[in-house]
């Protein structure tokens, strides 16, 4: 009997991994995923360059605030974009020549600065450039010149600029958190809401993948008749269990060429970088972010309870969709079961994003328990100090147990619906199948 699981196992996983179809797929996943880690360099390539710097000519009309703006850029320029002195983007210099003499010869990577003496607002600017200005320059340029503005402001007034600065300085906060369970870094909340959902979101899709495989093989079997040469030399239990496993080892293995790719575009991308390429200063203030938040650290002891998660929650999603699909006659019908398991799915997807929303919610954490969410809850609530290494350890021992009870009773079901024709209702199928004795 052994020998015959094994067949089948081969079987299955041999149609799937050979096929033209699995690998021009993951050929393009390759292409995609590597791209995608070295996105600088792509647009590098196509004529973009992150690391290309803006000049600033600046038009002082008897302002006499050139020094004074050229020092609210750098200090604004370091404060925004986290870089070093040599590093900032946006190079300042002042010009003798007239406005519009320098926008016959403006180039795409300069900006005219033309400052102008106001009676009412101190200080008037106006900012010309051939292209769109991106965020972050606008964003430094319009606060170096409303630091200019009120330091000039200041000084016609004859206010006490040391005055001043102690007013408009912001408030110093000192956090003390009594509870030590409690996370302190509040940003946290931020992180699990935009970093968290992409590392999931390969979970997501290949659970999504793993419910397809096994209804349709299974419904095509059904479909073509095959199913009854099948079940004559094999047993129902024997041929869903190869299914689950075939299923699962190519979901798996499929996951493993993602992470694959993924480890060949981060090596491309750290070997550009040791030649000389900087990264985006968005990513690098991102990996910042996380590692000052503890996320990276916590990830080392996650990372392996959240594989045994994903892995059980695999069997269980592949579990039931077969359960289901063999009460269908039709892919029609299977489309209409699957519905839930995809809702679920979704469902866990979401309240893993949304997870900081509950904080300190006793719903989510019962939710954290719950087969078939517990994979996606559990890990996002533990990166936020909700739960411990105990509670996921408690959602492993409830999703094996539910695994087991899904062999159980779902054999009952899955033996009488795999080879039942009928037109019958679906669910009054499955129910009639569920009381049946013969297992």
């Amino acid at each position: 009997m052994s020998r015959k699981f094994l067949y089948l196992t081969k079987v299955s996983l041999k149609k799937k991994t050979n096929s033209k179809w699995f690998v021009i797929t993951n050929i393009i996943l390759a292409i995609a995923i590597i791209l995608l880690l070295n996105i600088n360099s792509v647009i590098t390539f196509f004529g973009g360059d992150f690391d290309s710097k803006t000049t600033l000519i600046v038009v002082d009309n008897n302002t006499n605030s050139y020094d004074l703006l050229k020092a609210n850029i750098k200090e604004y320029s370091k404060s925004l974009s986290n870089e070093e002195e040599e590093d900032i983007k946006l190079t300042v210099k002042e010009s003798n020549k007239t406005k519009e003499e320098l926008e016959k010869e403006l180039e795409d990577d300069e900006i005219i600065l033309e400052l102008n003496n106001d009676n009412t607002e101190y200080l008037k600017a106006e900012v010309i450039s051939n292209e769109k200005i991106d965020n972050m320059t606008y964003q430094i340029l319009s606060q170096s010149l409303n630091a200019t503005k009120t330091t000039i402001g200041m000084t016609i007034n004859n206010i006490d600029p040391t005055v001043l600065s102690e007013i408009s300085n912001p408030t110093t906060i000192n956090r003390v958190v009594l509870n030590d369970n409690a996370s302190v870094d509040e940003n946290m909340s931020l992180i699990m809401g935009s970093v968290f959902p992409t590392i999931i979101l390969p979970f997501f899709m290949l659970t999504l993948f793993l419910i397809q495989m096994v209804g349709g093989e299974i419904c095509e079997e059904k479909t073509t008749r095959s199913m009854e040469i099948i079940i004559s030399n094999v047993s129902p239990k024997i041929h869903l269990l190869s299914k689950i496993l075939a299923n699962n080892i190519f979901v798996i293995l499929q996951g493993l060429l993602l992470i694959v790719y993924s480890v060949i575009g981060l090596l491309i991308s750290t070997n550009m970088f040791k030649s000389g390429m900087s990264l985006p200063s968005d990513i690098t203030s991102i990996y910042d972010s996380l590692v000052a938040s503890g996320f990276i650290d916590k990830l080392i002891y996650v990372i392996p309870l959240t594989l045994i998660l994903i892995i059980l929650s695999f069997i269980a999603y592949s579990l039931v969709a077969g359960i289901l699909a063999s009460m269908t006659v039709n892919m029609e019908d299977f489309s209409q079961l699957q519905t839930p398991l995809v809702f679920i799915s979704l469902g866990g997807y979401y309240l893993a994003i949304m997870a900081g929303m509950f904080n300190g919610s006793l719903l989510i954490r019962i939710l954290s328990y719950v087969p078939f969410l517990s994979s996606f809850v559990s890990p996002s609530l533990y990166m936020m100090g909700e739960i411990g290494i105990i509670d996921i350890i408690i959602s492993i021992i409830v999703l094996i147990a539910f695994i087991y009870l899904l062999i159980h009773f779902g054999i009952r079901v899955y033996k009488v619906g795999i080879l039942n024709y009928s037109n019958e209702k679906i669910w009054s199928k499955f129910f009639k199948a569920f009381k049946s004795k013969d297992v």
